[in-house]
């Protein structure tokens, strides 16, 4: 197999450690330099301390029905994993290019920019706009930035296409997300006197048994999404802190839980009961006994769900791009529900799996890098032979 054009670019962009907690400008201003050698203008949209920032940049004549081409150039942290290669460096072995966020998702940023020189000799009728954002890996944040300045720098695109790895199948549709913490106060006390106070972790450990519940309704046959797996929204709590020492009762609580919901499903419903039964049934008693109790919620992070329509003409173009309308969903999240809630049909498409994705030795194939950077070569002689 031919030497993928997108290799070096990708050992390039792997070299930056982008972890969502530092920086990304080192990579974004390479990617600027890289861009603007070329011919391409770009304009960067920081965050509010400058200290990361989206880039976003056209190719092609300024008109209508363009397509984005979208990623996130951060990664999750490699901290405690046993890693075998340097995870930020591009090792290749036995046809495998290992570093991380080969898979998730510089192999797709990489195949992109390497479309790049491509896209500027092919006769476009409709242009390429690439948006690249930060902070994805912690709740989708910043393409929002990006994304509501957009309507303001192109023209309403066709599509966008999200290259989170699907193995280049094509995806249409994705779970939604709500974070939320939970901070419960109560009062403490000597536990020899445990009827005195009021027990914060008890407390938190009825709402916890109250997801539970919701959860096992969510789960019931006549909520699922045969398209989705699961095939339900669930609910999970996932951390929990609380207490100081065993014989003092615990004055405070807090957990973090999280709803996975369906497109069709609103995750704030959930919140919306939970609150209502610690106001109802958990309050008046807790209160009853020390005044100044509370119970309050604190949202963490969301990103809605995509489900777009395999009849519309993105899905089609999708199709053609891929060679196959055998559409799929994904279990993870992306950035496409907020591009969709922007009102740009939203697709997914990228090389290399999930599976190898937050792990350590994270791989991209040297076959999916390559098959991706001919999905880019028909994207360019799509946009040039469609109006």
């Amino acid at each position: 197999m031919s030497e993928p054009r997108s290799r070096a670019l990708l050992a390039t962009l792997v070299g930056f450690a982008t972890v969502s907690r530092d920086s990304n400008l080192a990579l974004i201003e390479f990617v600027r330099d890289y861009l603007e050698g070329l011919g391409v203008a770009c304009e960067l949209i920081y965050n509010a301390e400058r200290t990361k920032a989206n880039l976003l940049a056209s190719i092609g004549p300024a008109v209508a029905g363009g397509i984005v081409l979208s990623g996130h150039t951060d990664v999750v942290p490699v901290d405690g994993q046993p890693w075998t290669v340097e995870p930020f460096s591009l090792t290749e072995r036995d046809g495998k290019l290992y570093g991380r966020g080969t898979a998730d998702m510089k192999g797709y940023l990489a195949s992109v920019l390497a479309a790049v020189p491509r896209l500027l000799a092919s006769p476009l009728r409709r242009p390429v706009h690439l948006a690249f954002s930060y902070d994805e890996e912690v709740g989708c944040l910043g393409v929002r930035g990006l994304l509501a300045v957009l309507p303001q720098r192109i023209p309403p695109p066709a599509l966008c296409l999200i290259g989170e790895p699907t193995g280049l199948k094509p995806v249409l549709g994705h779970k939604g997300k709500l974070a939320m913490r939970c901070h419960v106060h109560g009062a403490p006390c000597h536990s020899a006197y445990a009827p005195d106070g009021v027990n914060a972790i008890e407390q938190a450990a009825r709402l916890i048994g109250r997801l539970g519940e919701i959860g096992q309704r969510l789960a019931a046959p006549e909520h699922h999404d045969g398209r989705f797996d699961p095939a339900f929204s669930t609910v999970q709590v996932g951390l929990i802190q609380g207490g100081t020492a065993l014989n003092i009762v615990p004055a405070d609580c807090r957990f973090d839980f999280e709803v996975r919901a369906l497109p069709a499903f609103e995750p704030q419903a959930v919140v919306d009961e939970l609150q209502t039964y610690a106001e109802r049934e958990l309050l008046p008693a807790m209160q009853a006994v020390k005044a100044g109790t509370a119970i309050r919620f604190e949202p963490l992070s969301a990103y809605p769900g995509l489900a777009t329509d395999p009849h519309s003409a993105a899905a089609q173009c999708l199709a053609h791009l891929c060679g196959s309308d055998a559409f799929g969903t994904v279990a993870f999240g992306t950035e496409g529900g907020l591009f969709a809630a922007a009102g740009i049909p939203t697709v997914v498409c990228g090389p290399g799996s999930m599976e190898q994705g937050h792990k350590p030795d994270e791989f991209v194939s040297v076959e999916q890098l390559a098959a991706c950077d001919r999905l880019m070569d028909r994207l360019a002689e799509y946009l040039s032979n469609h109006e």
